[in-house]
């Protein structure tokens, strides 16, 4: 199975429309690839704080909209990264969605644990209250959202409930970027999955991203890594890695169902 990570910045000086403009066209040049993934809100940028309100979409908006003809073009799956997602409510929500080879939603996941340190988002955004996974023709596959890889958590559930293929869009700093590094490969290892992992670049209001969107395989190996600039990574897995290293190394079937039942 090929994956394409397409890495891309969102400047402060370019409109959405534009953004969305120059990506179709980038994703439209992959070629072979089975799953694309895109960054954290690439296309109102992470950092565009003030822009929220204005460039809050529902699923039926502009940027799934595109990524749905560019995947039913294709005839890949491809997930948007996530969008901000304007809810019948009012309220915002940090959304990401997973579209299939007909441009259908498979899977949609609003973020749980939104950023507050040195972010609006936690002011701005509501946390979502569910956990979702997907049954795919490569894996039972789930999705979660940068800040979310601090939570371990969150990764035994998703574990739990059957993940073998993990997705990440993130808009991680450069600053973090050894916490990026060091906590995709942890839950591989820990859980015994694929994380692909695909982060922003460039720079928002100042903030510099950290690219280096990574995919990580069940045992901890780096199977591919971007660097620093915009670019699309290609890599081939193999979704029933994740079975053989499960049996081979049985560290899932060791774990206890609960750790709060254990005395003091």
């Amino acid at each position: 199975m090929k994956i394409a990570l397409v890495q891309v910045a969102s400047p402060d000086n370019e409109s959405r429309g534009e953004r969305l403009e120059r990506v179709e066209a980038l994703l439209r040049t992959i070629k072979g690839a089975e799953l694309i993934v895109l960054p954290e809100l690439w296309s109102a940028g992470y950092f565009h704080f003030d822009q929220y309100q204005d460039l809050a979409e529902t699923v039926a908006g502009p940027t799934v909209s595109m990524c749905s003809r560019v995947a039913k073009d294709l005839g890949v799956h491809l997930h948007i990264g996530s969008i901000v997602e304007a809810g019948e409510d009012g309220e915002l929500s940090n959304t990401s969605i997973l579209l299939g080879p007909d441009g259908s939603v498979v899977h949609t996941y609003r973020k749980i644990h939104v950023f507050g340190y040195k972010s609006k988002e936690a002011a701005l955004l509501t946390a979502g209250t569910s956990l979702p996974v997907a049954e795919l023709p490569f894996g039972t596959t789930a999705g979660i959202t940068c800040y979310d890889l601090r939570f371990p958590g969150l990764w035994m559930e998703l574990s739990n409930r059957g993940a073998e293929i993990v997705i990440v869009p993130a808009a991680w700093p450069a600053a973090r970027r050894e916490h990026w590094r060091l906590l995709t490969s942890a839950r591989a290892v820990e859980h015994q999955i694929f994380v692909i992992a695909c982060n922003a670049t460039g720079t928002q209001e100042g903030v510099g991203l950290g690219g280096h969107s990574r995919v990580v395989d069940p045992s901890g190996n780096v199977l591919a890594e971007a660097n620093e600039d915009e670019s699309v990574v290609l890599v081939d897995i193999d979704p029933a890695q994740v079975s053989a290293v499960r049996q081979e190394f049985p560290v899932i079937n060791d774990r206890l169902a609960a750790y709060d039942s254990l005395t003091v």
